[in-house]
């Protein structure tokens, strides 16, 4: 494996994590969203996000040559999507709140901020680890360069 594979696979999985901590940061922002889109003229609540990563895999040909020399095929991971959680809407009792319905009810955001929150920590932890292992890749390129003086 070569030396600026490690930082490219580092730097997929940092672009990654980022693009997850401002999914998680829109979740939050909108946990009281009552009013996010209109379907069929009715306005339903904002619906909670989620990032869905996969495996970034290179061409055919390059995994099968991998695999015979025994280098790593993987390059790093990938966000596929973006899908909206199919999780039920909460329903709170509020009569004066303007989109409550007869009954008083209102169908609030599926966004449940301590499940967000542990999804933020885990994001930020693997970010962290992702950095760590970068500047350790910059370390060894740095302790190389330095076996050359």
């Amino acid at each position: 494996m070569r030396l600026s594979s490690a930082f490219d696979i580092s730097a997929s999985a940092l672009t990654a994590q980022r693009l997850r901590m401002d999914v998680i940061s829109s979740n939050i922002a909108n946990a009281n969203t009552t009013r996010a889109k209109q379907v069929d003229g009715e306005w339903v609540p904002y619906q909670r996000k989620m990032v869905v990563f996969e495996p970034h895999k290179t061409s055919s040909f390059e995994n099968v040559l991998g695999n015979a020399l025994d280098q790593q095929s993987g390059r790093g991971v990938k966000v596929t999507k973006i899908m909206e959680d199919e999780a039920p809407f909460k329903r709170v009792y509020n009569p004066s709140h303007p989109d409550s319905d007869a009954q008083g009810f209102v169908y609030m955001p599926n966004v449940d901020i301590a499940k967000e929150m542990v999804d933020m920590i885990s994001a930020t932890r693997s970010y962290e680890a992702n950095v760590t292992a970068l500047n350790a890749t910059k370390g060894m390129v740095m302790k190389a360069l330095e076996i050359g003086d």
